[in-house]
């Protein structure tokens, strides 16, 4: 094999590549990237057994042919090359090397076979359609802060992506929970994903997926299995393994019946909550909510080290309340918000409390109270 490619092409591609591997590796070939050269381009193949992600660059490919090679350490010698260097790979079968030279500079670094590499075995997808980048960017970006991190409840380490009934019917929705707080995000049904199974994206491929997202004008093509899930755009294909469980009931725990409301703009309210929990010593501390008449006072009392308070103008005509709240959750619902207004739905001081954007009811959060 043997090729030469622009520095920037290559760095992009060998990026996305590596980001999938894992740092520690008990298999030699798993913390490699498969490079393989065809025609006028070459691809790059890296996986970790749960995930897999492919990526296709234009290059002159003088040698076809195909090899591994440490996933890291092409990444750091080409992230380390000058821009606008042309890099060339020639490849020695033999001698189990890899030449990477770019300008005065040339690395030899050690191959194992391409035989060797495991290729994820390839599904049958029952259902396949198209989805706009902004649209599937805003289903994962928006929900994937629930995830749970409890290794023992791992249904919940992922997000629910499924069809759903919404309020003017079916929608794509996706749903995520950690017990504390809940994100159910609708986008509209893209055509052709109406009777797709409902598949638990782990939390590394949402992280992975995110960065095929970037372009708005991107078109994703979206195949899903019962045990895969698959994203591929013209250059970049990321399929994964989905995480095999059953995801609770969600509806269970959207409360219907709250009706105390509260409006407030959600900058200032995600700022006042940061200022006073900063004399709290741990993050999670309580930040307690007094709510009267179009007036909130928060406050945070941490007998150690001290108490803040502060009072915003807000929207609210109901009976007075105080609820307390894990900061940290409250400044991730908050910071989801992209209009300039939160709504706030509380029932008492120990139910759950929903939150939404404004009148908007494509995006609803739920959080759970604390004791204050």
């Amino acid at each position: 094999m043997k090729i030469s490619i622009e520095r920037g092409t290559f760095l992009k591609a060998v990026a996305q590549a590596q980001s999938v591997v894992e740092k520690r590796n008990t298999i030699p070939i798993l913390a490699n990237v498969l490079i393989e050269a065809e025609g006028d381009h070459v691809s790059l193949r890296a996986t970790d057994l749960d995930i897999e992600v492919v990526d296709r660059a234009p290059a002159m490919v003088e040698r076809a042919g195909a090899t591994t090679v440490s996933a890291q350490m092409l990444h750091d010698i080409v992230r380390k090359l000058p821009e606008g260097a042309l890099v060339t790979l020639a490849d020695d079968p033999a001698a189990g090397r890899l030449t990477v030279t770019a300008g005065r500079s040339t690395f030899n670094l050690a191959t194992l076979p391409r035989e060797d590499f495991p290729v994820m075995a390839s599904s049958e997808y029952s259902t396949n359609f198209s989805a706009k980048a902004p649209d599937l960017r805003r289903l994962f970006d928006k929900s994937k802060f629930a995830i749970s991190t409890e290794e023992t409840r791992y249904y919940l380490n992922g997000v629910y992506l499924h069809t759903a009934q919404g309020e003017d019917g079916q929608v794509l929705r996706a749903v995520a929970t950690d017990g504390h707080r809940l994100a159910r995000i609708d986008a509209a049904l893209p055509e052709g994903a109406a009777g797709m199974p409902g598949v638990i994206v782990p939390r590394k491929t949402v992280g992975e997926l995110r960065k095929l997202l970037d372009d708005d004008e991107a078109q994703i093509a979206v195949s899903v299995s019962e045990t895969k899930i698959r994203f591929a755009t013209p250059a970049i294909i990321l399929t994964s393994k989905v995480i095999d469980g059953t995801f609770p009931d969600y509806t269970r725990v959207i409360p219907t019946g709250n009706t105390r409301r509260l409006e407030v703009d959600a900058a200032e309210f995600a700022k006042a909550v940061d200022r006073v929990a900063t004399v709290s010593s741990e993050r999670s501390r309580a930040v307690k909510l007094s709510l009267d008449e179009d007036r909130l006072v928060l406050s945070v009392n941490a007998p150690d080290s001290g108490a803040a308070e502060e009072e915003l103008a807000v929207a609210y005509g109901d009976e007075r309340l105080e609820i307390g709240f894990n900061a940290k959750y409250l400044l991730e619902i908050a910071s989801q918000v992209d209009r300039e207004n939160a709504v706030f739905l509380f029932n008492s001081s120990g139910d759950p409390t929903l939150m939404r954007e404004g009148n908007d009811t494509s995006a609803v959060y739920v959080v759970m109270p604390m004791r204050v």
